[in-house]
């Protein structure tokens, strides 16, 4: 008989940032009436394919102590990693966590703790799509604004042609030990990848790139939590 396949979260919440103009990072600001981290949480808590949480914070994190005590008594699982410098290194280490509980060919889901508007349907159309490739894929939006190439001083260079431009969101899903093993060799050769398709893609392996929603936004400035209030009111 096949062994059911296993689908794990993995949320780097380490140095997300502070540019909303307060001194508490932006996952511990507060929506719909809990924290930006919580709804997002929430997401991969409620949903019944994902078998666990990996959260990579920082060592000596304020905030999450108390934040946590809430979720001492749910079933699926939330496990500690800690954070690295920049978010490749907080993932490669919720990897590594992760090993210890999880197998080679387990799929892992790496989301930002700043996108808490993630539906349940995007994590079904990734699972269900991507867990027929080898190498998994991520969510994205095709590019709909024009866009331009700018020198240092602003001046238009040119006007690109979007029609192959996708916007990459998240979760970006793939194998747990395909992506371990991508990290490590980005990283051992001080390439600072900015999302973990990149890390596949240095390996010369090919990924898929899903539809998403546009609900799907990233907190980063204060307008982004006050729509992101407006997606929970609705």
């Amino acid at each position: 008989m096949a062994q059911t396949k296993r689908y794990w979260a993995l949320i780097p919440a380490a140095g997300v940032g502070r540019r909303m103009g307060s001194d508490i990072p932006k996952q511990y600001l507060p929506l719909a009436g809990k924290t930006v981290l919580e709804q997002t949480l929430s997401v991969f808590l409620k949903h019944p394919k994902i078998n666990g949480i990996v959260l990579a914070i920082t060592e000596g994190d304020p905030y999450w102590p108390t934040l946590s005590q809430q979720f001492q008594d749910i079933s699926t699982p939330i496990m500690l990693a800690s954070g690295g410098q920049e978010r490749c290194h907080s993932v490669l280490n919720a990897l590594i966590r992760l090993a210890t509980q999880a197998d080679a060919d387990d799929w892992v889901l790496v989301h930002d703790a700043a996108r808490p508007c993630l539906s349940a349907e995007d994590i079904d159309h990734l699972i269900n799509t991507l867990s027929k490739t080898s190498n998994g894929g991520l969510l994205g939006l095709p590019m709909a604004d024009t866009v331009k190439r700018c020198d240092a001083q602003g001046h238009v260079l040119a006007t690109v042609d979007r029609s192959e431009l996708w916007r990459a969101l998240t979760p970006q899903m793939f194998p747990l030990a395909l992506l371990t093993k991508a990290l490590t060799h980005a990283l051992e050769n001080k390439l600072l990848v900015t999302d973990e398709a990149s890390a596949m893609e240095l390996q010369g392996l090919q990924v898929t790139m899903l539809e998403g929603q546009a609900s799907n936004i990233k907190i980063t400035h204060p307008s982004d939590l006050q729509m992101a209030e407006l997606f929970f009111r609705h």
